[in-house]
């Protein structure tokens, strides 16, 4: 239900409700304005656009900026992926039919073999490829003139792009997860379009559980949506979509059954850590791939799970979410209990209940 990737039946369904324009685009303003700029500047020197690099997370809007930027430059859309180039032919083939100012878009660009990407350098920088027919002592190289295009690369792992691949992108935008102030904005639009009737606070508690993704909060309004009109409810409030995503075990923050899997285990059969990856995947029985893909990423960033060179730790939000008290060895148990005594102190004070935690960084 929280996973970031999209399968191809739900990529048909995000279709309907993707922004057509930027100022359609909810969040990412400073990239927005930025691509604002670039696109306007393109049109006012009747030039094609300079080539834009987005990264970030799965699910936070890469593919429609690219189909954004072809409708902003009223250009013709080419989409390919990076693992479909696998030889410097498949690129050239693509290239060789493009017509001039067509936005050509590549998701997952880092996955491009080498030989198609080293024949993207000389594509994006003069517009021509060289073309070698023959083998051996008989090959040939052949130039290939190419129409001047706009290349969008997306991709969720910029660190694997070579420099001299970045260093030939114009505009290069990432992306930051959203806040859930923005994704009720993004909700509030997506409600609009399947005429789904939800209330201010319905909205809220769907945004809170959307892990700062507009996929995964499009994927659970859809899923309120099923389950109002099964319920036969004409409009949804706080309640129902609560019992709605408690159903799918989305819990308030946003953990699913794999995420709260993991927690559990390492908080009751390992004691909180540290312990390897694939001993924990074998104690949720998922694969390795699946627990440090999917599950990892999101409890790190929440702060439950920490990576340490000795295997993964409970965080102390993870025994607070869990409602477990850690024992006295776990990993950060001593940090937990000074923090929740300070709590009480000041509870029992009378003083202004200000962050326990404070105290401890200070100088």
């Amino acid at each position: 239900m929280v996973a970031p990737g999209a399968e191809a039946e739900e990529r048909e369904l995000e279709a309907a409700l993707r922004p057509r324009t930027l100022d359609d685009f909810v969040g990412q303003h400073r990239v927005r304005e930025q691509l604002s700029l670039v696109l306007e500047a393109a049109r006012l020197r009747g030039k094609t656009a300079d080539h834009v690099l987005l990264s970030g997370p799965p699910g936070l809007g890469k593919t429609t900026l690219s189909m954004i930027i072809a409708a902003e430059m009223n250009a013709p859309l080419r989409i390919s992926s990076g693992p479909a180039i696998q030889h410097a032919g498949d690129l050239a083939a693509i290239l060789s039919s493009l017509t001039e100012g067509e936005v050509l878009f590549l998701d997952e660009i880092h996955r491009m073999s080498r030989p198609a990407e080293e024949m993207l350098y000389m594509a994006m920088e003069d517009f021509r490829v060289d073309i070698v027919v023959g083998k051996g002592a008989g090959a040939t190289s052949i130039p290939l003139e190419i129409p001047p295009f706009t290349l969008v690369g997306a991709t969720t792992r910029a660190g694997l792009l070579p420099g001299p691949l970045r260093d030939r992108f114009g505009f290069t935008g990432h992306l930051e997860f959203y806040s859930s102030a923005e994704l009720e904005l993004v909700l509030r639009r997506s409600a609009l379009l399947l005429d789904l009737a939800l209330n201010s606070a319905a909205f809220a508690e769907i945004a809170t559980r959307s892990r700062g993704t507009p996929r995964i909060a499009n994927r659970l309004l859809r899923r309120v949506r099923d389950w109002a009109l099964v319920k036969g409810l004409d409009q949804v409030d706080a309640r129902a979509a609560s019992a709605a995503l408690d159903m799918y075990e989305v819990d308030a923050r946003g953990l699913d059954r794999l995420d709260r899997g993991v927690l559990q285990a390492l908080c009751t059969k390992f004691g909180g850590g540290p312990v390897g990856l694939s001993t924990l995947a074998i104690a949720v029985g998922e694969e390795v791939e699946t627990v440090e893909t999917v599950a990892e990423p999101y409890l790190v960033r929440e702060g439950l799970l920490g990576r340490t060179p000795r295997g993964r730790i409970a965080m102390p939000a993870a025994w607070e979410h869990l409602g477990l008290q850690p024992p006295p060895e776990a990993p950060g148990a001593a940090f937990w209990t000074v923090a929740a005594g300070a709590a009480q102190e000041a509870e029992g004070s009378g003083l202004p209940d200000d962050d326990p935690t404070d105290t401890l960084f200070s100088p």
